[in-house]
C-alpha cells in the first residue's frame, strides 16, 4: 500500500486557526465522497498535541495559559508528541478511503509519503534522509533529516467513519520558522505540563536553514516558501498547479 493518486493539491492561502477539525472534515468528507484529497495548510500559531496528553494533571492550566497568550493547544487524533504551528511551518494532509480501518502496511505508507517530500525538496537543492532524531519534538523513525536535523515530522491516523474505513497521513514541515523559537515554545509548554519532557534546539533545523547550507549562501531568496508549496503540489498532484482556497 502506497499513497493514492491525488487530483489537485488544495493550498489553503489563510492560516487555518481549526486546523485540527479541519482534517477530521476532510476525512468524513472522503468517508462520504470516496475522493481522495490533498491539502497544505498552515495554522495560527500554538500547539498540537496527541489525545495523552489531555491526560496529564497539568493540561487544563497549560492550555488556558495558552489561550490566555492567544495562542491555541489543539488535540489531534494521530499519535505522535506535541508540535507547534505557526508561520513558517506547513502541513500536508493527505485523505483517502482504504480496505480496513485496521492501521495496516503503515510503514510503507510512511516511506511513501517521506520519499515524496524528499524528492519534491530535492529540486530545490535540499537532500534529505529519513531518520530518527533524538532530542526533536515528536521524534519518530519516519522523520525528514538534512545535516542530521529534523526539518519534517509525518504521522498517521486510520478511522471508520459511517461504516467506512479512512486514512490521513500527515507532514509537518518547517519551512522558514525559527527552530529555536519552536523549540522555546514547545519545551514552555512541557514545562507548563510538567511533563518533564525536553528538546534541543540543535536537533530541529527548517528548510530554509538547509537552503542556505546547501547553496553556501547568505540567506535564502524571498520566494522560497512560495517555491515549497509549489514543489510539493506538483510532487503529490496528477494536476497543477494546486487549488487555491482562501479559507
Amino acid at each position: 500500500m502506497g499513497l493514492p493518486v491525488f487530483g489537485f493539491v488544495t493550498r489553503h492561502v489563510a492560516p487555518l486557526a481549526d486546523g485540527v477539525l479541519r482534517e477530521a472534515q476532510w476525512m468524513e468528507q472522503c468517508a462520504e465522497t470516496g475522493r481522495a484529497v490533498a491539502h497544505l495548510w498552515s495554522g495560527a500559531p500554538g500547539l498540537v498535541v496527541p489525545r495523552s496528553y489531555t491526560r496529564l494533571e497539568g493540561w487544563p492550566a497549560a492550555r488556558e495559559r495558552w489561550a490566555a497568550m492567544g495562542r491555541s493547544a489543539l488535540v489531534r487524533a494521530s499519535g505522535g508528541g506535541l508540535v507547534p504551528l505557526g508561520p513558517g511551518v506547513l502541513n500536508l494532509t493527505l485523505v483517502w478511503r482504504t480496505d480496513s480501518a485496521e492501521p495496516i502496511r503503515t510503514d510503507e505508507i510512511y516511506r511513501a509519503l517521506c520519499d515524496g517530500l524528499a524528492a519534491a525538496l530535492r529540486r530545490l537543492g535540499v537532500d534529505c534522509v529519513v531518520a530518527e532524531v533524538p532530542g526533536s519534538y515528536c521524534d519518530g523513525r519516519f522523520n525528514l533529516a538534512a545535516g542530521g536535523r529534523k526539518l519534517a515530522g509525518t504521522a498517521q491516523s486510520w478511522r471508520r467513519i459511517a461504516g467506512q474505513p479512512v486514512v490521513l497521513a500527515h507532514a509537518m514541515l518547517i519551512t522558514t520558522a525559527d527552530p529555536e523559537a519552536l523549540a522555546a515554545e514547545a519545551n514552555a509548554f512541557e514545562r507548563a505540563l510538567g511533563s518533564g519532557r525536553h528538546y534541543r534546539a540543535d536537533a530541529l533545523t527548517s528548510i530554509a536553514c538547509a537552503w542556505v547550507v546547501a547553496h553556501r549562501a547568505a540567506a535564502p531568496p524571498p520566494d522560497l516558501e512560495a517555491n515549497i508549496q509549489r514543489v510539493i503540489a506538483e510532487q503529490f498532484a496528477r494536476v497543477v498547479p494546486p487549488r487555491v482556497s482562501s479559507k
